[in-house]
């Protein structure tokens, strides 16, 4: 009989073998004077411990004393960064009694957390308050509090958070109640804009989690209701127009329900974040974190919310094990959006964004070039930092595979067996071997016929790996080639063929990898790129143009720079930026101007290439 390996994530310090949490129960105060949280966490045992060492992950944590649940005091441990890998935090080890049903941790955070992001008034849209919010995926939550920060150690949570009284709190969770409280917060740092009184949030979360999803912000927050269980947050300037842009959510979830089943999280709400939040959206349960670059005022980014909401289904319902098996959620929730999609706008709208993302993992193939083995599905990340592996590979790559199988299978047999997957492994966390396992079962001979074990174990894009279909998709891509190499269509031409937002997107993403400088300024003049609300065109152009060396294109690249935080922009401008001798120095500065208000994970990536 072989023994199972302590250490099951490779991303974790956590012995499941050890007693393993179940519920963790956070008080904290949040002090924007120190940029810190500080206060308890209280980890709740699903049994009794069996007594000995009880592993935990920390970033950056001040540790100042632990205890039983009663509050006898415990020894414990908190261990050196391990070299090569001090992306994983530090090992903190507790000497738990046998009988032990749980810890209560006393500490405080860095300033510099890496899940945290204190913003300053003047960073903000109303300018007067300052804002806090965090980011847990992927291994970001050990910065927050002391926790078996893995998603096989799904967790129950309440919390208690003491904010200024002028701000609120929202969380990924359940809102109870807010009370009086008797803190008074340092004014230091915020003289003029806090008064020092303060109130306490109170929360509770009763489905299980994994820990990445433990998800907050502290801000001047003010509520528009869609319906009786959806509303959109936002600050109060900004929410008349994130009200209109996401009046669609209601059908979103009436076509999610049809396609996956009941929605199990009770409420689904949207924050409109701060321009420096780095990603399109954020699953975080019962409380979407989305940027402010889905503003285009038109609607047509609303693919995004689609996306986090499938996430209640794929990724936060069914979780993938490990950052090894991320395709799990972010592959399956790529399919379950465009099925959204398709609902709501029709075949054609789902696969112009199946062709936008093939474009975009051919681009993502090519940079892995060098590193093959990280397109793969499967994926063995032991001493690799996930942040610097994330890419769009285990989303569309991940797609068209499950588009593949639903293909061989009939769309209403892979229908049947998509809900009885999500039923099947309901508030659990899985490998991709347990997909195998039930795929085969429901769907027998179609992994086979799908050849599954290229799909996840090689490297590349499979030659059969399905095509979007779609009727204008030949036109617009015979657009984009005659945009970058032949004559340029005049108004007229472009008036007839009346492009949509997304379809002007696929164009621009398109372009020919040699289309000249002086090309890429016709192009931006022919659409008017630079007029758009739309980041997604403005930086479609930006990359084409950089990368062609148009001059023209440094100072809107610099002002999208100063006012994005999102990665999916600034990567693509950096990277085109840095690679050219002559604009790497120019890139160097307006990072030196920007970093400030960019999120700590967006921050360290961009440092690393910009070296």
């Amino acid at each position: 009989m072989t023994t199972m390996p302590k250490r099951l994530d490779p991303h974790s310090y956590a012995d499941l073998t050890q007693a393993r949490t179940g519920r963790v129960e956070l008080d904290l105060l949040v002090d924007f004077a120190t940029r810190t949280l500080a206060g308890t966490a209280s980890l709740v045992f699903t049994a009794p411990a069996a007594g000995g060492p009880i592993d935990l992950d920390t970033r950056g944590l001040a540790i100042t004393r632990v205890t039983d649940l009663g509050q006898q005091l415990l020894p414990f441990t908190l261990h050196p960064l391990e070299a090569g890998a001090e992306f994983l935090g530090q090992r903190l080890t507790v000497d738990a009694p046998a009988g032990t049903r749980g810890l209560i941790v006393t500490y405080r955070t860095s300033p510099d957390a890496s899940a945290l992001q204190w913003l300053n008034p003047e960073q903000t849209a109303g300018k007067k308050l300052p804002f806090l919010f965090s980011q847990c995926q992927a291994i970001h939550a050990r910065s927050v509090a002391p926790l078996q920060d893995t998603p096989l150690a799904r967790v129950t949570y309440a919390a208690k958070l003491t904010v200024p009284k002028e701000l609120r709190a929202l969380m990924g969770a359940g809102f109870l109640r807010r009370e009086e409280s008797a803190a008074q917060l340092s004014r230091d740092g915020l003289a003029g804009t806090l008064s020092g009184a303060s109130a306490t949030d109170v929360f509770e979360m009763p489905q299980p989690i994994p820990p990445y999803l433990l998800a907050f912000a502290v801000g001047d927050l003010a509520k528009h209701d869609l319906t009786a269980r959806m509303a959109v947050w936002a600050e109060p300037s900004v929410l008349p127009k994130a009200a209109w842009e996401f009046e669609e959510i209601p059908e979103m979830m009436r076509a999610a329900e049809g396609l996956f089943g009941a929605y199990d999280w009770d409420r689904y709400d949207v924050l409109v974040m701060p321009p420096s939040f780095p990603y399109g959206g954020m699953e975080n349960p019962r409380l979407t974190f989305a940027t402010p670059s889905l503003l285009a005022g038109d609607r047509s980014l609303v693919n995004v919310i689609a996306h986090e909401l499938a996430h209640a289904w794929t990724g936060n319902l069914v979780t993938n094990a490990s950052a090894n098996d991320f395709w799990l959620n972010e592959g399956f929730t790529v399919y379950a959006e465009r099925r959204i999609v398709e609902a709501i706008a029709g075949r054609e709208r789902s696969e112009l964004q199946a062709a936008l993302g093939r474009s975009h993992l051919a681009d993502e193939l090519g940079r892995f070039a060098s590193r093959p083995e990280m397109t793969r599905l499967r994926t063995s990340l032991w001493g690799v930092d996930p942040d610097d592996v994330y890419s769009s590979v285990p989303y569309e790559k991940g797609y068209l595979f499950l588009r593949r199988l639903e293909e061989l299978a009939g769309r209403e047999k892979f229908d049947a067996f998509l809900k009885g997957y999500l039923k099947r492994f309901r508030f659990q966390s899985i490998t991709t071997d347990d997909f195998l396992d039930e795929l085969h079962k429901a769907l027998p001979g179609v992994a086979h016929e799908a050849n599954a074990a290229e799909w996840l174990d090689g490297q590349g894009l499979p030659g059969d790996a399905p095509l979007p279909h779609a009727p204008r998709l030949l036109m617009l891509r015979a657009l984009s080639k005659q945009l970058g190499e032949g004559e340029l269509p005049d108004a007229a031409e472009l008036q007839s063929v009346a492009l949509s937002p997304i379809e002007l997107q696929l164009v621009l993403s398109e372009l020919p990898a040699e289309t000249s400088a002086l090309r890429c300024e016709a192009i931006e003049k022919l659409f008017e790129l630079g007029k758009k609300q739309s980041l997604e065109l403005r930086v479609a152009w930006l990359e084409a143009a950089l990368r062609a060396g148009t001059e023209s294109a440094l100072v809107p690249a610099r002002a999208v720079l100063l006012e994005t935080g999102r990665m999916k922009f600034l990567k693509p401008l950096y990277r085109q930026l840095a690679r050219r001798p002559e604009t790497k120095e120019f890139a160097r500065r307006v990072f030196a101007e920007a970093s400030g208000g960019y999120h700590p994970i967006a921050k360290a990536g961009l440092e690393a290439m910009l070296k």
